[in-house]
């Protein structure tokens, strides 16, 4: 059986002065990168897919140099587009900000795409890597929001529990083509 492995990011150093997709990982977030390796490495992954916010890259480059796997960068495995929405410094506020874009999600209600939207185009680029990669387990490193509005829609979980339950790192184990959730493992590092 194919596994689709959605892997959260690790930690970010945050920097309210730089765009969110350019954040690099921080020094905790690299050393969370080789846990995370370990727990990626029981499900044998055959190829590490990343987004293309350098967050994901440094996380997927780490992952592929200890699991010895090739990496790959897809486009539209994005976050959701945040950009041009002012940096909350309050996490209860930010927390509210996506809560609200879940649970309202054919509404524009912060950034620049709504949760169908995202939820679409990541669907679409998913797809696209498994019809590349056929044989053995992929993993698609990626992000909270938009893994979140996936794995909700195909396994029928509740978006908000999952995503705020998903730490950095973590892992959504599911069957790939049928996309039944497996397992979740909520900080994998």
């Amino acid at each position: 059986m194919q596994k689709l492995l959605l892997v959260k990011h690790s930690q970010p150093e945050i920097d309210p002065a730089v765009t969110a997709s350019l954040w690099q990982l921080s020094e905790e977030g690299r050393r969370r990168c080789r846990g995370l390796a370990a727990s990626l490495s029981a499900f044998d992954p055959a190829v590490i897919v990343t987004s293309s916010e350098a967050k994901a890259i440094e996380t997927g480059r780490i992952v592929a140099q200890e699991l010895g796997v090739p990496l790959e960068t897809t486009a539209d495995l994005h976050e959701h587009d945040r950009r041009g929405a002012p940096f909350l410094q309050e996490k209860g506020a930010f927390e509210a900000e996506v809560v609200s874009l879940i649970e309202r999600p054919g509404e524009l209600v912060f950034g620049n795409e709504t949760a169908d939207e995202a939820h679409r185009r990541f669907a679409t680029a998913v797809d696209e890597v498994l019809r590349r990669h056929r044989q053995g387990s992929v993993a698609v490193v990626s992000h909270g929001t938009v893994m979140a509005l996936f794995v909700a829609r195909a396994a029928g979980v509740d978006p908000v529990s999952l995503w705020r339950a998903l730490d950095l790192p973590a892992i959504v184990v599911m069957e790939a083509p049928g996309f039944d959730l497996l397992e979740v493992i909520e900080r994998a590092a």
